[in-house]
């Protein structure tokens, strides 16, 4: 008798209760299911391996399964399988082109190959300047920010910053960014030209200017000298350092003062037609351990 009350009981427990896996996802319990194996199976083969485009892998936490015993409404594979899915997080795999010499500079594409040819495009186009790029293997939570028009962007942006530093180059002498063109006008007298107003070629440069129109320094420095002087007329020369000088001739008012530091795009004087000359004009020199030098070469191309 007892051992046919304990069959049914037994009997009853499993028509209503069935052995089955508790899934715990990270710390929480998301449901049950009843074989780990095959269910793990589809979570690898379906979850953990994105077919999308620069998946690197996809980010999930740690599944952990305990045997229970539940009753059988409780066993619901395709709602654990839907929270685990809506837990997985892709992490896609790009390729930053980094300017070493600016970190702000950064294009991610792809492919590596985008990048390598990227990479040699720059380098190529600006050679001068022998651009300090890196590739790196970049890992993101949102691929969105890559895309075509990130891309170019991006590629404007560095783009922009090597012609920066392409010009900061040509203007530079002797370790002496020019950063500032004196005056904006017509050029009336180049470097080196032979005129029947002077005995001896010329050693710098007229611009053709507005009297009165503003005279700027083209580089941080002190003022060496600001007065007149022989043909010059009205003159200020500005120390630049590194051997480098540059002269502002022929200025109808002097705006500074001697051994007052200036930087570039200061207002220093204003154009005008005092010393020997034919007409309202800047004449710009540069000078390199006292020697004239063209300034056509770094500001006035």
């Amino acid at each position: 008798m007892i051992a046919i009350a304990l069959a049914i009981i037994i009997g009853i427990i499993l028509i209503k209760f069935k052995p089955a896996y508790a899934v715990t996802l990270g710390n929480e319990e998301v449901g049950y299911i009843e074989n780990k194996e095959d269910f793990q199976n589809e979570v690898n083969e379906s979850i953990l391996q994105s077919s999308e485009t620069n998946v690197a892998f996809v980010k999930l936490d740690d599944i952990k399964y305990s045997l229970s015993l539940v009753t059988r409404d409780q066993i619901d594979e395709t709602a654990v399988y839907s929270e685990i899915e809506s837990n997985a997080t892709n992490v896609y795999r790009v390729y930053e082109i980094a300017d070493l010499n600016n970190e702000e500079d950064k294009i991610y594409v792809n492919t590596m190959e985008e990048a390598e040819s990227i990479v040699a495009s720059l380098k190529e186009k600006y050679s001068e300047i022998e651009p300090d790029l890196a590739i790196n293997t970049i890992y993101l939570d949102n691929a969105d920010e890559v895309n075509e028009e990130s891309i170019k962007l991006a590629k404007e942006k560095v783009e922009d910053d090597l012609q920066e530093k392409v010009t900061e180059k040509s203007r530079t002498i002797n370790g002496v960014y020019l950063a500032v063109t004196p005056v904006i006008g017509k050029i009336t007298s180049r470097y080196g030209a032979v005129e029947s107003i002077r005995d001896h070629t010329h050693q710098g440069m007229d611009i053709a200017a507005p009297a009165g129109t503003p005279i700027k320094a083209t580089a941080n420095g002190t003022i060496k000298y600001a007065g007149v002087m022989s043909g010059y007329g009205n003159l200020v020369i500005i120390n630049h350092g590194n051997g480098i000088e540059t002269y502002y001739g022929h200025c109808s008012k002097i705006y500074t003062s001697v051994g007052k530091s200036v930087n570039a795009g200061d207002i220093i004087a204003a154009v005008g037609s005092t010393g020997n000359s034919t007409g309202n004009h800047l004449h710009f020199e540069i000078r390199l351990n006292g020697k004239q030098v063209n300034p056509q070469k770094y500001v006035y191309k």
